[in-house]
Order: C-alpha cells, then sequence, then structure tokens
C-alpha cells in the first residue's frame, strides 16, 4: 500500500516526555513529506500550541494542516485559514460546569487565547506547561464564559477520572467525551473528535483512508486509529487500548514515529 497522508497525535506519541521532536523522528518526517506525503499532526492542544512544532516539521512548506482541539478546528499551516470549526454552546459549557461542580472535579475552557477556570490544581499547571497559553483565574466561571468555546477539560486523579469518563458519558451522550491523558477528560460538540475531522480533511485532499496511517497512544486518539487503513499505537499506548490497533512500535521516547515513517513509507 502507498500511503499518501500520516497523522500524528503529539503530546506522548510524536513528542518525547520533554515535549520535544527527537532528532530522529524530524529526519523521517521531512522524508516522508519528501515522498509527497502529508504529514497532519492531530492533537487535543489548542493550535497555538501546534504551530512551532508545524513550523518546524517544514509543514507550511508542503501545504499540510493541522487538527486541534481533538478535532474541533482543521486550519491550514500554510496560511492558517481556518477550513473547519465547531464549539460547545455556551449552555452545554454550563451544563459541565454544573456536572463538574456535582461530581467535585476541576473544569478549563479556552477563551480568548487562555486557559479559564475557576480553580488552581497541579493538572492545571500541566495544561499551562504543555501549551504555554496564560491562565485566568476567574471568580465566577459563568461569568467569564460569555461566549462558545471549542471544548472543556475536567481534571482530576486518574483512577477518579476514569470513573467519572464512564458517568459523563451516561449523563451527556450529546457530547463527544475522551480521555487524551489519564488526568484530562475532554468534552467537545457531538460528532467532534479527531477522525470526525480527518474524514473531512481526507474528502477535501481526495485521499481515501485506506491511503492514511494514523499513529496515537491514548482514548482520544482511537477514533482515528480505527479511522485510517493503518492505526499504529506507541508502545506506550494506554494498556486497556493495546489490541485497538493494527500495529504497535516503539515508545514516544524511543523514536516510535520515525520507526512508522520507515516502516510503511520510506521500505
Amino acid at each position: 500500500m502507498q500511503y499518501k497522508m500520516l497523522v500524528l497525535d503529539m503530546d506522548d506519541t510524536l513528542l518525547t516526555d520533554d515535549h520535544k521532536i527527537s532528532d530522529l523522528n524530524k529526519k523521517m518526517l521531512l522524508e516522508a513529506q519528501a515522498k509527497g506525503v502529508y504529514v497532519v499532526l492531530a492533537s487535543g492542544r489548542p493550535t497555538s500550541a501546534m504551530i512551532e512544532y508545524a513550523k518546524e516539521l517544514e509543514l507550511h512548506l508542503n501545504d499540510s494542516y493541522i487538527i486541534s482541539f481533538n478535532g474541533a478546528i482543521i486550519s491550514s499551516t500554510k496560511d492558517d485559514v481556518v477550513l473547519f470549526e465547531q464549539t460547545l454552546t455556551q449552555e452545554q459549557i454550563f451544563e459541565l460546569y454544573d456536572y463538574s461542580i456535582k461530581m467535585k472535579t476541576h473544569i478549563i475552557t479556552y477563551l480568548d487565547g487562555a486557559i479559564i477556570s475557576e480553580t488552581d490544581s497541579e493538572f492545571i499547571e500541566i495544561e499551562k506547561e504543555i501549551t504555554k497559553l496564560p491562565h485566568v483565574k476567574v471568580p465566577n466561571f459563568k461569568d467569564a464564559v460569555y461566549k462558545p468555546a471549542v471544548k472543556c477539560i475536567l481534571l482530576a486523579e486518574p483512577d477518579y477520572l476514569k470513573q467519572v469518563e464512564k458517568d459523563l458519558k451516561l449523563a451527556m451522550p450529546h457530547l463527544s467525551v475522551a480521555m487524551s491523558k489519564p488526568f484530562f477528560l475532554e468534552a467537545a460538540q457531538n460528532g467532534i473528535d479527531k477522525a470526525a475531522s480527518l474524514k473531512l480533511l481526507a474528502e477535501k485532499l481526495n485521499i481515501h483512508q485506506s491511503e492514511i496511517i494514523a499513529v496515537g497512544n491514548a482514548g482520544n486518539d482511537l477514533t482515528m486509529i480505527e479511522y485510517a487503513g493503518l492505526g499504529v499505537w506507541v508502545d506506550n499506548v494506554t494498556p486497556e487500548l493495546r489490541d485497538r490497533a493494527n500495529a504497535i512500535v516503539a515508545s514516544n521516547n524511543d523514536d516510535g514515529v520515525a520507526e512508522v515513517v520507515q516502516r510503511y513509507i520510506l521500505n
């Protein structure tokens, strides 16, 4: 099979634990693009927290795209044009806030280039470190959310958040809910996930799903892993998902993405 698109989750997949692209991963991804393969970044991150990595990989020189906020936005790396955007309504965000209070979790959303919350948390600190976005702690969450936003994240200890995930999916079946990290439970508009946006992008580029490789490590990657012609986990995949892909490669810290390029694109 000649693959035409390689779609990569970022954190814990493409990026090492210190949030960098390894030299070998970068070299292989530049070679893949030289062969005419689209390299697409697909992350739960905000768009602004993906752009520098896209530039490092020269995606803008190859007219490629990024899928941000777990699929809520698709944008061009060449000219920053937004091809697709879907948000949560204010009402849905307030519903999630009320749910978070009931379940005793932290909750954040994103407005005007900042992380918004009523609380502080070690897990919010991790999101700040990952995204480099400012954190605005507000006295009243609902007063601060004056317009729709692309997603919310509920944050709590991993073992408890697994229970919350099951409950939230039952309580709000009208939303898309997925874990991006053991302490991040993401909620977006119904039908929004990485696979749905990947399908839109592939149709725009006239690429069949059988010609796509997707690589990830966590629950919010599962839909695109199952959609792609070849779904691949890095070895540090969430344990209960290990049998839900076509292949497993080395971990994010051991150049797993480079292994994918070498095995399935360059060879």
